[in-house]
């Protein structure tokens, strides 16, 4: 087998980037599917100017490798894999995304080999070498990461056949899909409001993990709800790791990645602005993309819609004038649920996107500052939510006994928490 070296570093020298500047494909947001917007070249090598362009500076940003940490994965060869997924059949195909297809397979349990378990086969489009470095990247980071809120990799396959080198990673199986398909029109039911909060702890809790839980921190860099998959239990874990940046190293206040805006990478709607102007990397910048999403859950609505009509295509701009007071804020809320019944959980949730999505990002709240304010909804909530059944999502929330009867601000009173009035969504451009 013709595998690939782990301890490749998360970028190489400007040098080498020559004749990878084409874009890569956009996603059709699938379930398994990759980011919208990636950007090649020496963005996956650009550091601080503090840190310097040396070997030891690309040393500090290079994620910990398979050699450095124990893993636990499986290496599977092609054949393997082929006949797991019935030779990469449509008929088990799962999603389709900037990496490439996803497959259902069965494999060999190792704890009882007789039995199989289910997997998800994400197979490596043919897209060279960016997408061999988000291979690399999710192979290293989920190599040695392990929490409950994240998707579990089982393994990887780097062989070769008749079709040139195979790139594979094997996952464990999340048969409830994605949180973007749930909240889409094309769901038959909606997720229910207490579901809809249990996702957003999960969702809390999978990135405090990651910023703030390992003696290293991991910058997710592609939060978003199509990112977001759901287990048999309905439990919400992260996943898709191929644009993961190491945290910036001692002494650093951010890794930067760009040094013109239009090379930023990431996906529409979700992006911070100051990683869209400068290109610097920090942990707030997941903090801005997770109040995005909070929005996405209370109202339904994808950050970008260009099928909406114009003054509606951007979340963030389209709710900015009903969140002055509580009947305003009711125009808001999902439709397909019903508005009196999680209002007031919704409007607390509101804040708490509200602290996340402050313009300055000294001022936006760590991750586990956010998953402690999820939390005292979640328990606040419990009380007067009916939790649904693990087996269905059918059933909305039947019940929140009390209404709002006086008028309260949705808006943080403090100034710069007012970010409406200071940013307007901008969208993503690559040169």
């Amino acid at each position: 087998m013709n595998c690939f070296p782990f301890n490749i570093y998360y970028g190489e020298k400007k040098g080498d980037d020559k004749g990878l500047q084409t874009l890569s494909g956009l996603s059709n947001n699938s379930t398994y599917g990759g980011s919208d917007m990636r950007r090649t070249g020496s963005e996956l090598n650009s550091l601080d100017a503090s840190s310097g362009n040396s070997s030891d500076s690309l040393r500090r940003n290079a994620f910990p490798n398979l050699s450095q940490r124990p893993s636990n994965l499986r290496v599977f060869t092609v054949s393997e894999l082929k006949s797991a997924t019935k030779n990469f059949g449509r008929s088990v195909m799962l999603g389709e995304g900037g990496f490439g297809c996803v497959y259902k397979g069965l494999i060999k349990s190792l704890d009882d080999p007789p039995s199989k378990i289910e997997v998800a086969v994400k197979q490596l489009g043919k897209r060279g070498i960016q997408g061999h470095k988000e291979w690399v990247t999710e192979v290293n980071v989920l190599g040695i990461v392990e929490h409950p809120n994240l998707v579990k990799l089982v393994g990887y396959c780097a062989d070769d056949d008749e079709r040139g080198i195979q790139r594979l990673l094997i996952y464990q199986y999340m048969p409830n899909g994605s949180v973007e398909h749930h909240l889409s029109p094309r769901s038959e039911t909606p997720l229910p409001w207490s579901r809809r909060l249990k996702i957003a702890q999960d969702a809390a809790r999978g990135l405090t993990y990651l910023h703030e839980e390992m003696d290293f921190q991991i910058i997710f860099r592609d939060f978003k709800s199509s990112n977001i998959l759901l287990d048999e239990q309905w439990n919400a874990k992260l996943s898709d790791f191929g644009l993961a940046r190491l945290g910036p190293s001692d002494g650093l206040t951010h890794v930067s990645t760009a040094i013109l805006p239009c090379q930023v990478v990431g996906t529409m709607g979700y992006a911070a602005p100051e990683y869209i102007q400068t290109g610097r990397l920090t942990s707030k910048i997941d903090v801005w993309s997770y109040g995005v999403f909070l929005y996405e859950l209370i109202t339904g609505r994808r950050p970008l819609d260009r099928n909406r009509p114009k003054g509606e295509q951007k979340l963030l701009d389209w709710i900015r004038p009903y969140l002055s007071d509580v009947k305003k804020f009711q125009i808001i809320l999902d439709p397909r649920l019903e508005r009196k019944h999680f209002s007031k959980s919704a409007q607390k949730l509101a804040l708490v996107a509200n602290r996340c999505l402050v313009r300055n990002p000294k001022n936006r709240p760590k991750m586990s500052e956010v998953l402690e304010m999820v939390n005292q909804i979640v328990e606040s909530s419990a009380s007067t939510i009916p939790q649904p059944s693990m087996n269905s999502v059918a059933s909305a929330d039947d019940s929140q006994n009390t209404e709002i009867k006086n008028k309260k601000r949705i808006m943080d009173p403090k100034p710069d928490c007012n970010w409406f009035r200071s940013w307007r969504p901008k969208l993503l451009r690559t040169c």
